[in-house]
């Protein structure tokens, strides 16, 4: 009996299903997942589960970009070195000093159930691609871990970390010093001449549009290829359209059929520096707080860099007190960097916002309070807008400076925990009917209608206004009877505020001392209305003169970019302006052979390969543009932050991925990218938008089931055959 009993029993076993192998889990889990691209190549994602539209997500996203996908988490985790040589290995400290890997991974195994699912399915997706396509490879990271969008998990790419100064660490991490004030001059200049980062967001409430429905313009100016345009769609809820920062499983900027959001960058404070006062015993470091003397911890990473062909090695303390990592000296004291650091709840938030479905539950979500870098705009299909001016706000003491680094002995400098959603900048539903925000200040974000800047303490925002924000409160004043392609034309306005600031001063320069040789190129910005166009010659002299203002021109002590451009335009010597003016005529003529020159003939938009940094050849061909840098107020920013030496300016940021979407009984969106969906330049889609995307011809988003099986291109499960 006994024999019989062991008997069948290994007869069970045998038969019982084995362990599946890792690729044996990762076909099975493609089964359960339809990739439908449609006829601009925009993946349409169904999965069964939200792990599986993950999947499907990440699997989709390196059929179009692996290159992007890789190097954002090359960065992200801190290897650069290993890549790009010993110049990047002070990028890749600045990552370990905030998380190492061990912390990663130690956060990833704390997560709750729902988001390890996803993370695993974020690297089974990548992994099965790699798999499935042997001809990729990986610059550096052929395997990827379910802990790595710990390390990516705010929203924007960089987010807050890329405000720490990398001089500053190199300085204190290789010499122990302060970086020279010299040194910190230049890179401020650097950053105030760069073509200004940013986006639009605008919500029009239905009583200004034809349908009665809201409305809400999508509007980010990052990095040209910097999101794909995504659609995820699982039988858990989730039906998210918009954009994807390439390597993230969520959509970033875009919209659900009840909702939608829209990030711009904020100027909330919600980084700080503090003074630690050090003490040495016993060959151990201790900090000053209050009365006591805390350890400073430390640790050592070690480094790769790549040198030639080999690999090697540094190793570097990191510092921390409770504050932060120590990231630089400031007055000859060692200085930590304080910021929202919470990973598992960044990547909770960023996920569950894009499964709202009306104002209760999105307010809901905005309780968790790690969606810091940035303001989001809001629309629903219940009619509300609104606008939450940042999200993470520490509580301060108001007595103490945060402008500036504060000293972090004395406990009273300590953040008081955060600022509820509540106390934070708010604004619904504004009986002006709309609300906008072009990273200016909050305080004119819905007219009379806007929050009062004494309701609030000074670091909740800084009160600036600039161009775009100038433009956009001219354009929607008054206006009404919106609809999707209305509200297309008003994100497309050619006029530009700053030119009328800078421009007349310059006209009246001339008048005061005429000069025969400017006459005519005078004459032109004098009949100029401002506004630009392909067409337009009085819009290249505009541009150079304005960019030899920001590269030249006297900057007084206090004043911001925009107050800068008035004082050129009233205050500065009329010998200055013309002395650049003619400057200006005489680069176009060298350059071109003539200062006669287009706006369009000037100002260029070309994709060559799929290179992260693009080579630009004025020899090669190219497109038109007429829009403008956001600097001078264009909604539709368009500019340059290279130029590899061309003698044309080639668009390198701005309008990139560009929605508008009204909410009602469906929803409707029309959208564009920068060039097209893939980074391939074999696939049709590499640069099928181009041409759309200069003449403002947007693509209906097919968001419903039906819409995208009549656009359907090739439909598939990860791992078919091409």
């Amino acid at each position: 009996m006994r024999i019989a009993v062991l008997t069948v029993l290994f007869v069970f076993l045998s038969c019982s299903e084995q362990p599946q192998t890792e690729v044996e889990k990762w076909k099975a889990q493609a089964e359960n997942i339809t990739i439908i691209r449609d006829d601009f190549g925009v993946p349409h994602i169904y999965g069964k589960t939200d792990a599986d539209a993950v999947f499907g997500l990440l699997y989709a996203q390196c059929e179009d970009d692996f290159n992007r996908v890789e190097q954002n988490y090359i960065w992200a985790t801190g290897r650069l070195a290993e890549v790009e040589g010993e110049e990047a290995i002070y990028s890749d400290l600045r990552a370990k000093l905030f998380m190492t890997q061990e912390e990663a991974i130690a956060n990833y195994e704390n997560s709750p159930e729902w988001l390890k699912k996803l993370c695993n399915a974020f690297a089974d997706g990548i992994n099965y691609y790699l798999h499935t396509h042997p001809e990729v490879k990986p610059k550096l990271l052929t395997h990827f871990e379910p802990w790595m969008p710990m390390y990516f998990s705010e929203g924007s790419i960089g987010g807050d970390i890329e405000r720490i100064s990398i001089e500053k660490i190199k300085a204190f991490y290789e010499s122990g010093m302060e970086l020279p004030e010299m040194e910190e001059l230049r890179i401020k200049k650097e950053e105030e001449l760069a073509e200004p980062q940013g986006s639009n967001g605008i919500a029009i409430s239905g009583k200004l549009t034809q349908s009665g429905n809201a409305m809400l313009l999508i509007n980010p100016h990052t990095s040209f290829y910097f999101r794909g345009e995504v659609h995820v769609v699982s039988e858990e809820g989730l039906n998210a359209y918009g954009a994807v920062t390439w390597g993230q499983f969520f959509v970033y900027q875009g919209f659900n059929e009840k909702t939608g959001w829209m990030h711009t960058s904020t100027y909330t404070d919600v980084m700080d520096e503090f003074k630690e006062t050090l003490f040495k015993n016993d060959g151990n470091l201790f900090y000053q707080y209050g009365e006591e003397l805390r350890p400073v911890d430390s640790l050592e990473v070690t480094l790769k860099y790549k040198d030639g062909d080999a690999l090697k090695e540094k190793t570097f303390p990191m510092y921390r007190t409770h504050h932060g990592p120590i990231t630089h000296l400031a007055d000859g004291q060692w200085t930590a960097s304080a910021m929202m650091w919470e990973p598992v709840k960044a990547l909770e938030q960023s996920y569950i916002r894009t499964k709202q479905n009306g104002y209760k539950g999105f307010r809901e979500m905005m309780d968790i309070r790690t969606n810091s870098s940035n303001n989001t705009v809001y629309a629903d299909a219940e009619g509300n807008i609104a606008y939450f001016h940042g999200n993470f706000v520490p509580k301060r003491d108001t007595i103490f400076d945060y402008t500036e680094p504060v000293d972090g002995s004395n406990p009273k400098t300590d953040w008081q925990g955060l600022h509820t959603v509540d106390e934070n900048i708010l604004v619904l539903n504004p009986e002006n009917g709309w609300i906008q925000n072009c990273n200016s200040t909050p305080y004119t974000s819905a007219l009379e209608f806007s929050p009062k800047r004494e309701d609030y303490p000074n670091y909740m925002s800084r009160d600036q206004e600039n161009f775009r924000g100038i433009h956009a409160i001219e354009l929607l004043t008054g206006r009404s009877g919106y609809t999707l392609d209305s509200l297309i034309e008003l994100a497309h306005d050619p006029y530009l505020p700053a030119f009328k600031a800078l421009i007349p001063g310059l006209v009246k320069a001339y008048d005061a001392n005429p000069k025969p040789a400017l006459k005519e190129p005078i004459e032109v910005l004098r009949n100029w209305d401002f506004t630009t166009s392909k067409e337009s010659i009085a819009m290249t002299l505009a541009h150079y003169y304005g960019t030899r203002c920001y590269s030249k021109a006297e900057r007084p002590e206090g004043m911001y970019s925009m107050e800068w451009v008035n004082y050129w335009g009233s205050t500065w010597p009329d010998s200055k302006k013309m002395e650049l003016f003619q400057e200006v005529v005489a680069q176009l003529e060298s350059d071109f052979g003539m200062w006669q020159m287009p706006w369009g003939e000037v100002n260029r938009y070309q994709r060559l390969n799929g290179d992260i940094r693009q080579p630009f050849d004025d020899n090669k061909p190219s497109i038109p543009i007429g829009f403008a840098s956001g600097t001078w107020g264009a909604l539709a920013a368009y500019g340059a932050r290279y130029d590899n030496d061309t003698k044309k300016i080639y668009g390198t940021r701005g309008n990139s991925f560009v929605a508008v979407v009204e909410f009602g009984d469906k929803v409707k969106a029309k959208t564009m990218l920068a060039g097209g969906q893939s980074g391939d330049p074999d696939s049709p889609h590499f640069n099928d938008q181009a041409q759309r995307y200069a003449d403002k011809q947007f693509k209906d988003a097919a968001y419903y089931k039906e819409d995208v099986l009549k656009r359907a291109g090739r439909t598939y499960k990860p791992g078919d055959g091409e």
